[in-house]
């Protein structure tokens, strides 16, 4: 792996006279769980659909693993995984089923045992033969996240991974990523509205507002930069003043 898994140079991406990415530029290191944050319509999304390869950019240049993006696409993905609790895979085939599909689609080898590791670390074994559509939120979003892990990626996208959790699950699954980080060395990117969570998992924040970067740091340097009590604090004076909130 390069010593950047990410790299984002002077990217934009317009929809006709809108402007949802505004020439933004950031880096993510190898082994780094970078929160990308900011309020509903920041560009969150749109900026990891580029970085999947799943939309164009207008503008700028993008590697992940090295490699350019979205012309390399197909050497990425099979490098990358994503998980959001806002996809559902086909409610009318089980637990078992779904997550069988996605393991030959990644070619895993020894399916069964990589399956049967992931259902003990998430603890949804007794769900296996379960239909997908009867599954609670917080079942899904598990289960979400070993499709996520199957392939055993080296970078790992995340929209939200704890928004349908209760607390407990919540913790564990904080946990399980840490881990992931400690002993495999892989890079978290991912989402989140929660901002204790941030400050308690992540390395470091970028913060987007329309379309643009106004912070990238530790989350403890942010807040003392702006003065502020806490991240949460930060967030909320950004997304109800913008700029003039942070004064």
């Amino acid at each position: 792996m390069t010593s950047d898994a990410i790299e984002v140079q002077n990217l934009t991406k317009t929809f006709g006279t809108t402007t949802a990415i505004d020439d933004i530029s950031f880096r993510v290191g190898a082994g780094e769980i970078v929160a990308f944050l900011g309020p509903n319509g920041a560009g969150k999304t749109t900026t990891i659909a580029i970085l999947l390869g799943l939309i164009e950019p207008t503008r700028g240049r993008i590697r992940v693993l090295g490699r350019a993006m979205p012309q390399e696409r197909q050497a990425v993905l099979s490098r990358v995984n994503f998980s959001s609790p806002y996809v559902a895979l086909p409610y009318d085939l089980t637990v078992d089923e779904n997550l069988e599909v996605f393991a030959r689609l990644y070619g895993v080898v020894d399916r069964r045992t990589r399956l049967r590791s992931l259902a003990d670390l998430f603890e949804v074994a007794h769900l296996w033969t379960r239909r997908t559509g009867l599954l609670s939120s917080g079942e899904m979003a598990r289960v979400n996240l070993i499709k996520a892990l199957l392939n055993d990626p080296e970078i790992l996208f995340l929209d939200e991974p704890t928004a349908a959790l209760d607390p407990a699950a919540a913790d564990t699954v904080r946990s399980l990523l840490v881990r992931l980080k400690e002993e495999r060395g892989i890079t978290i990117f991912y989402t989140s509205h929660n901002m204790r969570e941030v400050e308690r998992l992540s390395t470091r924040i970028v913060f987007l507002h329309d379309g643009r970067i106004v912070a990238d740091g530790a989350a403890r340097e942010v807040v003392q930069q702006y003065g502020k009590k806490d991240l949460e604090e930060f967030f909320v004076a950004l997304a109800r003043s913008g700029h003039q909130g942070l004064s």
